[in-house]
């Protein structure tokens, strides 16, 4: 099978539309150019690449925790889409509820936009969303995962790790914050993203350098635990960036079919639910 007719859940990318939804005027970064994707070129780009689901993630840039957008576009997808919102602390067992009812899966945390410390209340709401069985999704860098692993240890929620970790690069597979996050695999409770190279890498694509860290990850959790994403459209990208080379790429690192059906959908449909 051509990897292109192979089927794919994209289980990260963002929704960009201001022309329907205007950004949040206090949200300091509006992105512009090639950066929107709208509901509409994301049917384009899902229909040539063989993407039959996806999660969509609520993105701080543009829209903050105005989650309108999304909402919007799940609302409309006929049951290809999911989502993780950004999510108040004071958020209720029934808006979590309410928040499921519209196709809501988890909620974003997002120490390397907020900082570490944004997040020091938030045990809370973690432990509600773990009664809801719903996912706290956590995009840290460096070490910054090392200030929640106790959180995550502690409260019986479900976890996906954003970015493969964000490790540093430079610092090897041995540096304390990624050994963190492959012990994470014993509570059988986390599952990883293998996506946005581009964000940790030091070298261009296909991102050499970040292979080590793919296999310790694919090592510790498996490919039953790991899923694939694009990070579509690329916000923020400190280069060009696009959506083939990033599926070749995962042709590159998992040449086995099986693998790979794994990668692209089996993880994703067991953990989300999609039909």
């Amino acid at each position: 099978m051509n990897v292109l007719a192979e089927p794919k859940i994209d289980c990260h990318l963002h929704v960009i539309d201001p022309a329907r939804f205007p950004y949040n005027p206090q949200v300091a970064y509006k992105p512009s150019g090639q950066e929107i994707g709208t509901p509409a070129q994301l049917d384009s780009v899902m229909a040539v690449y063989g993407v039959t689901h996806a999660l969509i993630v609520q993105p701080n840039s543009g829209y903050g925790s105005d989650n309108s957008c999304m909402l919007d576009t799940i609302a409309r997808g006929n049951g290809r889409f999911k989502g993780v919102a950004i999510i108040d602390f004071d958020a209720t067992a029934a808006d979590l509820r309410a928040l499921q009812a519209q196709g809501i899966v988890g909620a974003a945390f997002n120490p390397t936009f907020h900082g570490v410390d944004y997040y020091k209340d938030c045990a809370p709401l973690v432990r509600r969303l773990a009664d809801a069985g719903m996912f706290v999704q956590v995009q840290t860098e460096h070490d910054q995962l090392l200030h929640f692993v106790s959180l995550l240890e502690g409260i019986p929620v479900r976890v996906l790790i954003d970015h493969s970790g964000r490790p540093t690069v430079a610092r090897g597979v041995n540096q304390p914050a990624f050994q963190a996050l492959l012990k994470l695999a014993d509570t059988d409770r986390v599952s990883v993203k293998l996506s946005g190279y581009a964000k940790f890498s030091q070298q261009p694509y296909p991102f050499a350098d970040t292979r080590p860290f793919v296999d310790a990850l694919v090592d510790a959790f498996t490919l039953d635990n790991c899923m694939w994403a694009s990070d579509w459209p690329f916000l923020r990208a400190t280069e060009r960036q696009d959506y083939g080379p990033l599926v070749a790429l995962a042709v590159e690192l998992f040449p086995d079919a099986e693998d790979r059906a794994k990668l692209f959908s089996g993880t994703a449909k067991r953990l989300f639910g999609f039909m």
